[in-house]
């Protein structure tokens, strides 16, 4: 059984019915990840989960100007607080199920993004965001484990969506959304707490991310900036 929740009733149902039509049954449900209690209530219908993939994100950027301070707000409360929302009554959920045939009690995967790592200052509450959940997922990761819950950090690179089509900047190893879904599945199935990829931009962003803040700001500065 696969759950579906989503904001966008019109671009929730394409989703179910393309899901249904790879052979999976589908359940939509529109719902904003900003209401803690509607996601709690949506968690607890869903029965058994053996998945919870906290997906939901929303990206801004500054356009070479000061990020508005709505525009911040706007990003942690999806990014961030709509990420909590979705996972933590998953947690209490699965804690009070039976292991399933992997042994672990359920999965909980939040998305991040190689952004996670570098404090980009043409996108600061995007960059943020992402590192917030990014730590969050890690460092609960290994409590979790004595409940019987594994947590997944999916940080993911250039994906190509609605949301990276307005980048007017360089996004190398851009992937398709079919090959970043491949590689996360994989990643849970691995047990791997950090699934970033592709491999050559996670380390340029960890390099990037290791350069003091001045010279990264003068660097950054030299591109087109994300609007």
């Amino acid at each position: 059984m696969l759950h579906l929740g989503g904001r966008d009733a019109a671009r929730l149902e394409l989703v179910a019915e393309a899901c249904r039509a790879a052979g999976a049954t589908a359940r939509p449900r529109v719902v904003d990840v900003r209401d803690a209690a509607a996601m709690a209530d949506w968690v607890a219908s869903a029965g058994r989960l053996d998945l919870v993939l906290a997906n939901a994100g929303i990206s801004a950027g500054t356009g070479g100007r000061v990020e508005p301070a709505h525009v911040a707000r706007s990003v942690f409360e999806t990014n961030v607080t709509g990420m909590l929302n979705t996972a933590l009554p998953a947690l209490e959920a699965m804690a009070a199920q039976a292991p399933g045939a992997d042994g672990w009690r359920g999965h909980v995967a939040v998305v991040a993004s190689v952004a996670a790592f570098v404090a980009a200052p043409g996108a600061p509450a995007y960059c943020a965001s992402k590192s917030a959940v990014q730590r969050w997922a890690e460092a609960l990761d290994a409590s979790e484990r004595r409940r019987g819950i594994r947590l997944h950090a999916v940080c993911p690179g250039y994906i190509r969506t609605p949301m990276t089509a307005r980048n007017a900047f360089p996004m190398p190893f851009l992937m398709e959304p079919e090959e970043a879904a491949r590689r996360t599945l994989a990643g849970i199935a691995a047990g791997r707490t950090r699934i970033a990829y592709p491999l050559p931009l996670y380390l340029a962003a960890r390099l990037a991310g290791s350069l003091p803040p001045g010279l990264r700001a003068f660097l950054f500065n030299r591109f087109p900036a994300k609007e």
